[in-house]
């Protein structure tokens, strides 16, 4: 492995507790029954342990998108053709597309990388951070090599780096690539175990036999190749994508430097599954935006013990998700900050305050070791 990845992971520490006490006692103070805000308390509890202090509304928010092909495209996985990919990064940089409307809405910041786009960019607004021209077939060949695999990783703890060093405080997690619905349902079913016909969706909007298909072919690649789930650099690198390792590296990242990570649908969690893997504390800096209705999102929020906050019926990637799901994270800043103490406002108060490690994000590390 990679020292740079090596010395990002063992950065990675647990919750700051004795800020989530602090915080969990402002929450008590405030001029409301105790809990009543459910899990925007949660969340403001999580965040305190975050940022070791309360964490302020009005932050820089930033969604990286990042952006590849697919060989395995090539096996008729998709709807959708894979010059798709370009042709939506350019949507992107042309502020067409629903990412855009929905961070124009929230005051979100969008970065777009190139981390593997088969087909050449010519965009200034895209970051250019190509490792290959997009993966192999892997349901013929491994998907990339391991070194391109800890390339992909490294690139995205280095933007995260660079974002959080430039005043971001939040990031959050976008993917553009057809065919990475397959390639995510393959780094599921090697990592967790689950069979295929479990976690494969339609994606783009496959047809009856087109999934039947589909689910072959993730079958067959596992068994071609037979990636090792306790090394996920091994699974990324023989049924993975570049964007998907690009932003389980942004996950770590983020986390090393103690910045929160919305997470958005199925592809932004397996690459999450992924950073967990390398280091359970991940856990703890994850922010979960939405349920997908990928079959496969669901089961694997379970089986991270992650609940999300919004329940749409999307299942659009970008980003969109994340994005949306940054209004809670703000609405959770401005209740801890700007209501009301009883001691402030005059009203009597009833009740006690709750014990930090009884909270649900006090700790989640138990079952990734």
């Amino acid at each position: 492995m990679h020292e740079k990845i090596k010395s990002t992971l063992e950065k990675i520490g647990p919750l700051d507790l004795s800020a989530m006490k602090r915080v969990q006692e402002r929450l008590d103070q405030l001029t409301k029954p105790q809990g009543s805000l459910g899990r925007l308390e949660d969340l403001a509890v999580q965040l305190g342990g975050i940022r070791g202090e309360y964490f302020p509304p009005g932050t820089r928010k930033k969604v990286v998108i990042m952006a590849a092909d697919h060989g395995v495209t090539q096996e008729g996985v998709s709807a959708f053709p894979s010059e798709v990919t370009a042709q939506m990064v350019a949507n992107f940089v042309n502020g067409g597309a629903a990412i855009n409307v929905l961070t124009r809405q929230g005051g979100i910041e969008v970065r777009i990388v190139d981390i593997g786009v088969a087909s050449d960019l010519d965009l200034q607004e895209v970051t250019s951070a190509r490792v290959r021209p997009g993966t192999a077939n892997f349901a013929r060949e491994k998907a990339m090599s391991r070194q391109d695999a800890e390339k992909a990783v490294l690139t995205g703890i280095d933007i995260a780096r660079e974002e959080i060093a430039s005043g971001v405080q939040v990031l959050a997690t976008g993917e553009m690539g057809i065919g990475n619905t397959t390639a995510s349902s393959a780094v599921m079913a090697a990592l967790t175990g689950y069979p295929p016909s479990m976690v494969v969706g339609r994606g783009t909007g496959l047809e009856d036999e087109k999934l039947a298909q589909k689910i072959s072919i993730v079958e067959k690649a596992l068994d071609l190749h037979k990636p090792d789930p306790k090394d996920p650099l091994d699974v990324l690198s023989k049924v993975g994508g570049l964007e998907i390792a690009g932003l389980a590296g942004l996950i770590l990242g983020s986390a090393a430097n103690r910045c929160p990570v919305v997470i958005d649908g199925f592809i932004s969690t397996i690459a999450a599954l992924v950073a967990v893997k390398m280091n359970p504390l991940v856990l703890n800096y994850l922010v979960p935006s939405h349920l997908s209705q990928e079959p496969g999102h669901n089961l694997l929020l379970e089986y991270m013990e992650l609940k999300p906050y919004l329940n749409l019926n999307m299942r659009l990637g970008e980003g969109t998700g994340a994005a949306l799901a940054m209004h809670v994270l703000e609405a959770s800043a401005l209740v801890l900050q700007e209501m009301a103490t009883f001691g402030e406002a005059g009203v009597s108060e009833k009740g006690e305050s709750a014990a930090v490690e009884d909270l649900p994000c006090a700790s989640r590390d138990h079952k990734f070791e």
